[in-house]
């Protein structure tokens, strides 16, 4: 499953990330969101994007597009 799937208030762990993007991947990867670490879904904006995750202590927000790339299992 793909974080863009995920609703508000649920939590997951990090498994890996889709196929391609590269550049992308490293700069989640910066960002904290790494394979194992646990994420929760804290809110959604009105139209859908972007999504703010809880992530090591912090908010962080992504678009849906961009949130698609990782790769997670529901917890």
């Amino acid at each position: 499953m793909t974080l863009g799937e995920l609703q508000v208030g649920d939590r997951a762990k990090v498994t890996g990330f889709t196929a391609g993007g590269g550049a992308y991947r490293r700069k989640l990867l910066a960002m904290g969101l790494t394979p194992g670490v646990e994420i929760g879904i804290a809110r959604v904006a009105p139209l859908g994007d972007p999504v703010e995750l809880r992530v090591r202590g912090f908010a962080l927000s992504l678009r849906k597009e961009e949130a698609s790339a990782l790769k997670v299992e529901k917890l």
